[in-house]
């Protein structure tokens, strides 16, 4: 439970603050019209995720008895964690173009996430195998990992979205810069977690 809990918690505020196009998009609509808009894009994965969760898990849920493939399934997640955390260890501020445009950002912010590739790499090479790892152990551990890091990944962003609609130099401050950093180490020991696990799974350890 405390597990399924602190990683659920670790990857949802990493991907809510992690620089990205629908982060870029939260600030844009914040900027070009106010933090109403910016809420409404970090509000898009709760409906465009959903889908793809389902998906990954009944296809891995189809795979479980092969070893070498949940293997390397194992290392692409790992090494893809691996590249979240040097993109957090990198952040640099955000420097946003802003013109004006219609709001629509709801159907931006679902249009973005859904185009983007980061939620099927996440939840196919990492977050469906830690749910039907943690499944194992009821169905709570679970429940609590999804609730968790949509919590956090909408929250976070909600939270930035109402922090630069109150003072637009928000993303250029240290604060920001140093969260990112710590994420950045802590996500580079769970990478090294799922490498392991992936070399544990094709016998090499």
């Amino acid at each position: 439970m405390i597990s399924a809990l602190t990683t659920g918690i670790l990857f949802g505020l990493s991907a809510g603050l992690a620089p990205g196009p629908l982060l870029t998009l939260v600030v844009t609509q914040t900027l070009k019209h106010n933090a109403k808009e910016g809420l409404k894009v970090a509000a898009a994965p709760l409906l465009t995720d959903l889908p793809v969760i389902l998906v990954a898990v009944f296809i891995l849920t189809r795979f479980l008895n092969y070893r070498n493939l949940l293997g390397v399934i194992a290392l692409v997640g790992g090494l893809y964690v691996l590249s979240l955390a040097y993109e957090s260890l990198k952040t640099k501020p955000l420097t946003i173009a802003v013109s004006e445009r219609e709001p629509h950002s709801f159907r931006k912010g679902w249009w973005v996430n859904t185009l983007s590739p980061h939620p099927y790499l996440f939840w196919i090479t990492v977050g469906a195998p830690f749910i039907l790892k943690s499944g194992e152990e009821g169905l709570l551990p679970p429940v609590v990992f999804v609730l968790s890091f949509y919590m956090l990944l909408v929250g976070s962003k909600m939270l930035l979205a109402l922090l630069i609609g109150r003072s637009r130099s928000f993303l250029t401050q240290s604060a920001y810069l140093w969260v990112m950093r710590g994420l950045g180490i802590v996500l580079t020991l769970f990478a090294i977690f799922l490498l392991r696990g992936g070399f544990t799974f094709l016998g090499i350890l």
